[in-house]
């Protein structure tokens, strides 16, 4: 529980509600030698309570519903993208070219799942876009891995040097990580929030009514606003029509929502109008990207006063790093967890992309908090996370489950099987992990499946 209380206190959440989360622990999920479980079962925990708080608050309860927090549901939840079936075929993992390498003085890990990053890092290398593994192999071989660092990513592609966590700890980056909280939240000008109706106390949906301007790709963001989504927000998620996400990624993060394409460049009433209608907008773009949009905190604060803004970014907005893209597995090959999860002298990785899902719920629960708070003042406020932030947090700041004395619940394998849910969608028949929120009287699956990608209007109903 101390886990709990220092991220619950880290959102602003009052200490006297930590009562209400309660636990099923099973020791056998997502086993690691960091603590991943614990991790998990944290920030799905601070999310519960975040979002129980809030129902409360709209539905006029005298207490706040009890939270219960089952590890293999929350197992389940970190593998989603691994588990989803759509009619029986299981999602394509990483790309080819999604992978460590070796170099001429030891690894590199590259991402290149979207065909523009795969253009990217080939043209970085000086080979051409049919290019085989084997020919990628022999080019990365001959060159340092912190050359290829720097070449990729001065191509606007994505790799990053396998590095030790003694490498990273004296890494400028590292530094300027640690220094921020594990979510900054700020108060942001002044009180003009939209006043929202109560909630019905029974099939509470904390969320209903609520307006999200999704404009977050892959998996921490998305999963933060599938989270919402859940929790009876109107979820609408926005991509530049050139710019499809992959099909399956789509398939695993878009319940619940809705999904259209804009082009802000073109377009700039219809996303002003969309702005102007809504309670939260959450980025997942590389830092910097979207400001010229107005969606610097100050900036939305001072032009839709009572906004909530949430971002996310691979390394956060500050440092060396600062502007650079990233995914969770290039995060976890810079921070030094590959090489602690690695053996053999092959760098690892952990059982689930555990930066991505965990800030997803951090996320989430940073939205809700500030909510909750809205109800009070009607202030707008904003909440940056980053993956790199929350690496430090698993390296250094979780503590590891005590050994148990005797057998632990579910040690004997019992209830840690997936407990997968299934239902039909314009994409096929869905078999998939349900939802690891749980809270009395709260949702048990999305109200809707993912449809398909960009085919919803740019507008709210």
């Amino acid at each position: 529980m101390n886990d709990v209380q220092s991220v619950w206190e880290a959102l602003g959440g009052d200490p006297a509600l930590l009562p209400r989360v309660s636990t099923v622990a099973h020791r056998e999920t997502l086993d690691a030698r960091l603590p991943v479980r614990e991790l998990a079962r944290t920030c799905v925990a601070a999310c519960a309570l975040a979002a129980a708080e809030l129902g409360a608050r709209r539905a006029g309860l005298a207490e706040v519903p009890a939270v219960r927090v089952d590890d293999a549901a929350v197992a389940a939840a970190f593998h989603s993208e691994r588990l989803l079936r759509i009619d029986g075929r299981a999602p394509v993992g990483f790309a080819p070219l999604s992978r460590f390498w070796r170099t001429a003085d030891g690894w590199v890990r590259t991402h290149a799942n979207y065909p523009h990053h795969r253009r990217r890092l080939l043209g970085a290398l000086g080979l051409p876009e049919d290019a085989s593994v084997e020919r990628v192999a022999a080019v990365l071989a001959e060159r340092t891995a912190a050359d290829v660092e720097e070449r990729v990513y001065d191509a606007g592609g994505l790799a990053v040097a396998l590095r030790t966590p003694a490498q990273w700890a004296g890494h400028e980056q590292a530094a300027e990580v640690a220094r921020r909280p594990l979510v900054e939240c700020a108060t942001a000008g002044a009180a003009h929030a939209r006043v929202l109706p109560p909630v019905a106390a029974s099939d509470l949906l904390p969320a209903a009514g609520l307006r999200v301007l999704d404009l977050t790709r892959v998996i921490a963001g998305p999963v933060g606003t599938r989270t919402l989504a859940l929790l009876g927000a109107d979820v609408l998620r926005i991509d530049p029509p050139w710019l499809p996400e992959l099909p399956d990624q789509h398939a695993d993060t878009d319940f619940g929502k809705k999904s259209a394409t804009l082009d802000l460049r073109t377009d700039r009433e219809t996303f002003e109008e969309l702005l102007a209608g809504a309670d939260v907008v959450v980025t997942g773009y590389r830092p910097g990207s979207l400001d010229r949009f107005g969606l610097t905190p100050s900036a939305a604060a001072e032009r839709w006063p009572g906004l909530v803004v949430a971002q996310v970014s691979a390394w956060g907005t500050y440092g060396p790093w600062g502007g650079r893209r990233g995914f969770d597995s290039l995060v976890q090959a810079a921070t030094g967890i590959a090489v602690t999860e690695g053996s053999d002298g092959r760098p690892g990785a952990l059982p689930a992309q555990a930066l991505d899902h965990g800030t997803g719920y951090l996320l989430a629960a940073a939205v809700l908090r500030a909510l909750t708070e809205r109800t009070y003042d009607g202030r707008g406020r904003s909440a940056r996370l980053a993956l790199a932030r929350t690496a430090a947090w698993l390296t250094h700041g979780i503590e590891r489950d005590p050994a148990p004395d005797g057998p632990a619940a579910g040690s004997a394998g019992e209830g840690t099987e997936p407990r997968l849910a299934e239902r039909d969608s314009p994409l096929g028949h869905l078999r998939y992990a349900p939802p690891a929120v749980s809270f009395t009287d709260g949702p048990t699956d999305w109200a809707r499946p993912p449809g398909r990608w960009g085919t919803d209007e740019p507008r709210w109903d």
